[in-house]
């Protein structure tokens, strides 16, 4: 007689959705990883090049309130295994027709649609399988490993560059397809309450409008994923225009996708310790002082492309960790806020705002690239590096704002 599995354990749930997470992003930033060498082989501009990168966002926000929506109507170990497939098919895709800009943003929006099928909905598996309370460090350590999914997306574009593109696109659409089956497997089959919505629509946004505090954490999501998707969208190019500048070559370990890479590794940490930080020091406060510190140093990054190259990387570096510091904390922040029936739709829009500015800020920064003089100008990437901070400065002088006119109340934390 066969044996029927025990529940997971909650540390062995985390473990494994983190471990998934990182497989279904091994597409996530090839294209970027690869994109000096996409300017060069298919002669884009800037804003062409940019436009590539965005609309991998694009693919994310369109299929975000579908595939994130429904989490609160199917099981979502479904929509999960069909978004890996989602996934692998673009990433693959890319490696056998993209020939060009039309081509290859076809299958840059399959990915990214691939992902909206996975991010979320993975976090919608881990805070549903709690009961009570949800902890902000699941979320955290959950969100965090988006940087290590990053990291591991640009090391093996970088390897594998070497023996051609080809290559880097078609072993990236394995680790999808291994994150699908790994979570279909290993949960339960569940399928939600459903939730009262107006007939005809899938979900029901207006709940979460007229929630004030979930409002604030999804436009404050917002102006992060600008500034951090525009940022992880060009750093590899900013960091080859560095060293084209010092003459220096580091190889693979210190190439200008490796250097992006070591960043983005610092991402988990950074969030983590954000998170941390905003259970002790109060939530708000913390992400109002890491937006201000964040979106100051964006005007000054672009303009240290000319100094040795360490210190451009460290200079990128701390600008990196200051925008990973309120990550955790806006996204544990919104889970805290909206009732357990309404995560699917809170989390669609979350995502849906957030990557949505994912999807204009890598063309924002490519058109002020050109209309700057040209990406072999400091000047024009110093603008560009500023136009990303614009956002979280403006966020903060908001929050100031209404500060001076209504005393602010305890922050509602997650129990950790």
């Amino acid at each position: 007689m066969k044996r029927k599995a025990g529940p997971l354990s909650p540390v062995k749930v985390v473990l494994l959705l983190c471990g998934a997470e990182v497989l279904s992003m091994t597409g996530f930033a090839t294209y970027p990883a690869l994109l000096p060498l996409f300017r060069h082989e298919w002669g884009l501009s800037a804003s062409e090049a940019g436009l590539i990168s965005g609309v991998f966002f694009a693919g994310y926000m369109v299929a975000t309130p579908i595939l994130v929506g429904l989490t609160d109507r199917l099981d979502t170990r479904r929509i999960y295994l069909v978004a890996t497939l989602l996934a692998a098919l673009g990433s693959v895709g890319f490696a056998f027709f993209a020939t060009g800009l039309y081509s290859a943003m076809l299958f840059q929006a399959l990915v990214g649609a691939g992902l909206a099928g996975t991010y979320m909905p993975g976090l919608r598996l881990l805070t549903d399988h709690f009961h009570g309370t949800v902890p902000s460090r699941g979320v955290a350590f959950y969100t965090a490993t988006f940087g290590i999914g990053t990291t591991v997306s640009l090391l093996l574009a970088g390897v594998l560059e070497q023996p051609g593109w080809f290559w880097a696109f078609f072993a990236a659409g394995i680790g999808p397809i291994a994150a699908g089956v790994l979570v279909f497997v290993s949960f339960p089959a569940k399928t939600p309450v459903a939730v009262d919505a107006p007939r005809g629509l899938l979900f029901d946004f207006r709940p979460i409008l007229n929630n004030r505090e979930a409002m604030g954490y999804i436009l404050g999501y917002a102006a992060h994923c600008w500034e951090l998707f525009g940022l992880r969208s060009w750093l590899p190019a900013f960091f080859a225009f560095s060293i084209g500048l010092s003459g220096s070559s580091g190889g693979v370990l210190l190439g200008a996708a490796a250097l992006a890479a070591w960043i983005n590794l610092l991402g988990p940490a950074a969030s983590i310790l954000g998170n941390e930080a905003a259970i002790h020091r109060g939530r708000r406060r913390i992400i109002a002082l890491t937006m201000a510190g964040s979106g100051l140093l964006a005007c000054l990054v672009g303009f240290s492309a000319p100094l040795p190259l360490m210190m451009v990387f460290i200079i990128t570096a701390i600008y990196f960790l200051l925008i990973m510091g309120d990550s955790a904390a806006l996204t544990a922040g919104l889970v805290a806020s909206v009732p357990a029936e309404r995560r699917g739709a809170a989390m669609a829009l979350h995502s849906l705002l957030g990557f949505g500015a994912g999807f204009l800020a890598p063309l924002t920064f490519g058109l002020v690239l050109d209309l700057a003089g040209g990406s072999d100008r400091v000047m024009s990437w110093g603008l560009a590096f500023a136009a990303l901070g614009f956002w979280s400065l403006v966020t903060v002088i908001v929050h100031l704002m209404r500060n001076e006119k209504v005393q602010s109340v305890p922050d509602q934390s997650i129990s950790g």
